[in-house]
């Protein structure tokens, strides 16, 4: 509730203003993963593993599929459904960072998954394909992912997951002080 009493700035002469500091949230999600994945790129080759901890690897995989590689081998119509997927996502994200730009937890929640989102997209639209390589492996993850390993990632996926968090818990949060 506390939230909208202190609004982002307006900057004068501009209806979308408010939107700014949440675009720049996301543009700078979009830079540090797109300078994480060219650090990658040109320190390993496909499918090299450097071990990093007991339980972190770095490892360059390309994936051409969704979350954990769904679709990835559908034979190439699937990156066109998943770009098409993700512009309509920024689209629909900037709609409502412009509807609901006061709303600090809801606008940060959005702007992670829109710098997430655009960053994926400019690896589809530059290589065909999303650079990931961040990996954790645990011997409990065993029965679920083969091997203990999850899903290697990158830090658009993360910021993603970070700000569908976020959206979770702000709506708990305003639910909560609903009722």
């Amino acid at each position: 509730m506390t939230e909208d009493l202190h609004p982002a700035p307006r900057i004068r002469g501009s209806r979308g203003g408010r939107i700014l500091p949440w675009l720049a949230v996301a543009a700078i999600i979009v830079a540090v993963d797109q300078v994480t994945k060219a650090r990658i790129l040109a320190s390993l080759t496909l499918g090299q593993v450097v071990p990093v901890t007991s339980y972190f690897d770095l490892v360059l995989a390309y994936n051409r599929g969704a979350a954990f590689s769904l679709l990835s081998d559908a034979g190439g119509w699937q990156g066109w459904l998943f770009l098409a997927i993700g512009v309509a996502a920024c689209t629909a994200i900037v709609w409502m960072l412009m509807t609901h730009p006061g709303r600090t937890r809801f606008s940060a929640a959005l702007s992670l998954i829109l710098g997430g989102a655009l960053g994926n997209i400019v690896d589809r639209v530059h290589y065909g394909h999303v650079i990931d390589f961040l990996e954790f492996h645990w011997n409990w993850l065993r029965p679920v992912f083969p091997g203990g390993y999850y899903p290697a990632f990158n830090v658009a996926d993360s910021a993603i997951s970070v700000g569908a968090v976020l959206l979770v818990v702000d709506e708990l949060l305003r639910m909560r002080h609903r009722g």
